[in-house]
C-alpha cells in the first residue's frame, strides 16, 4: 500500500506539473518574458571553481543563456561545505534572477546533520531540476586481500574494530555511504577522515586504509590501470563505465544505494511560470549531446525531470542522511 501511495503521489505531481504547463501554453508570454529577462541571471555555485557543481553550472549556464536569449553569469560563493552560497540564494529575491547549483552536501547532509543551519534547505528554496546522480564505488587497494564484498564483510565481522575506511572528511557523502553499510550490516569499523577525496583515495591505494566509497570520476582510471580494485557500485543498476563491477545487491548487500546528486534550485516563492520555463530549458540542455558527453566524463548519470522529482529525491535523501548520521553520531557545526 505504501508503494501504491508513492506511485500515486508521483503521478499526481507529474500530472499537476503537466496541467501547469498546459495552462500556461507557451513557456512565457512575450511581455512576461521581456519583463522577466530584463537583466542577467546569476547562477550561484556554493563551491570553488573547477569542481563538479561548477562544471555543471557552466555547461548549463551556456545553454540556458542561449535558450533564454540572455546572459547567465556563474558566480562562485564557496565556504562551509556549500552553506555560504546556499544561504545567499535563500535570502535572494524570488524573481527568477538567482539560481543555485546544489548538491547532496548542501541540501541533504548539511540540513540533516547541522543543528544550527543558516538556511532551510527545503522551505528556503524552490526546486527547479535534478541534474543527475553520481554513483559511489566501493574500492580497495590493488594489493588488498579482499577480492569481493563478501570477503570484506567477513573480515570486518571476524575482527571488530580492526578494519578502517577512508573519506574526504566528516559529514561527506563518502562517509555517509560507509556508515550506511556499517548500519545495515551491523559492523564495527573505523572512520579515517581526510581533507578531500584525493588524499583519501591515495591512502586506500597505498594500503594504509582498508577501503572507501569513492565517486566514479577520480577512481575510474585507477581501477582501469589496476591501481585500485572496485568491489561494487552502490546503485540499482551497473555503471556503464564499470560494466564488470557488480552492484551492492549483486554482491550480497540488498537495498543498498549511495549516490551523490546535483540539482538546481531558486529562492522560495519564485513564480511558477518562471520555474516552468527554467525547468523546460534545463531539461533541454541536459539532453544536448555535448552536455551529456561532458557529464558522462564526470561520472554523472543525467536525470532531469520535473521540479517535484527533485523535491522528492531531496526529502528522501535528507531522511536517509539524518538516520545514518545520527546512528554514527555525526554532527556538523
Amino acid at each position: 500500500m505504501a508503494g501504491n501511495r508513492g506511485i500515486r503521489r508521483h503521478l499526481c505531481s507529474s500530472l499537476a506539473f503537466a496541467m501547469l504547463a498546459a495552462s500556461i501554453g507557451a513557456p512565457l508570454s512575450a511581455s512576461a518574458q521581456s519583463d522577466w529577462l530584463s537583466r542577467p541571471i546569476t547562477y550561484v555555485v556554493p563551491y570553488p571553481a573547477g569542481g563538479t557543481t561548477d562544471i555543471i553550472a557552466r555547461l548549463v549556464a551556456q545553454k540556458l543563456g542561449k535558450a533564454l536569449q540572455t546572459t547567465v553569469v556563474v558566480e562562485n560563493k564557496p565556504g562551509a561545505t556549500g552553506a555560504i552560497g546556499s544561504a545567499f540564494v535563500a535570502r535572494a529575491q524570488p524573481d527568477g534572477y538567482t539560481l543555485l547549483g546544489a548538491s547532496t552536501a548542501s541540501h541533504a547532509i548539511g540540513p540533516a546533520l547541522n543543528p544550527r543551519p543558516t538556511y532551510d534547505a527545503v522551505k528556503g528554496f524552490t526546486p527547479i531540476a535534478l541534474v543527475g546522480t553520481i554513483p559511489s564505488v566501493l574500492v580497495v587497494g590493488a594489493d588488498s586481500p579482499y577480492r569481493d564484498v563478501a570477503s570484506l564483510l567477513a573480515a570486518a565481522r571476524k575482527q571488530p574494530g580492526k578494519l578502517s575506511y577512508a573519506s574526504g572528511g566528516t559529514g561527506t557523502i563518502l562517509q555517509m555511504s560507509a556508515e550506511l553499510l556499517k548500519e545495515q550490516q551491523k559492523l564495527n569499523i573505523t572512520h579515517v577522515p581526510y581533507k578531500g577525496d584525493i588524499p583519501a583515495i591515495q591512502d586506500v591505494m597505498a594500503g594504509h586504509v582498508d577501503f572507501m566509497f569513492a565517486p566514479t570520476a577520480p577512481i575510474l582510471p585507477l581501477v582501469q590501470s589496476g591501481k585500485l580494485r572496485a568491489l561494487a557500485v552502490a546503485t540499482k543498476a551497473r555503471v556503464a563505465n564499470l560494466p564488470a563491477v557488480p552492484t551492492m545487491a549483486e554482491a550480497g548487500v540488498p537495498d543498498f544505494e549511495a549516490e551523490h546528486w546535483q540539482g538546481i534550485f531558486a529562492p522560495a516563492g519564485t513564480p511558477s511560470a518562471v520555474v516552468l520555463r527554467l525547468n523546460t530549458e534545463i531539461n533541454r540542455a541536459l539532453k544536448d549531446p555535448e552536455v551529456v558527453a561532458q557529464l558522462d566524463r564526470l561520472g554523472i548519470n543525467v536525470v532531469g525531470g520535473t521540479p517535484q522529482r527533485l523535491a522528492d529525491f531531496q526529502r528522501e535523501d535528507i531522511d536517509k542522511c539524518s538516520r545514518v548520521g545520527k546512528a554514527a553520531g555525526v554532527v556538523l557545526e
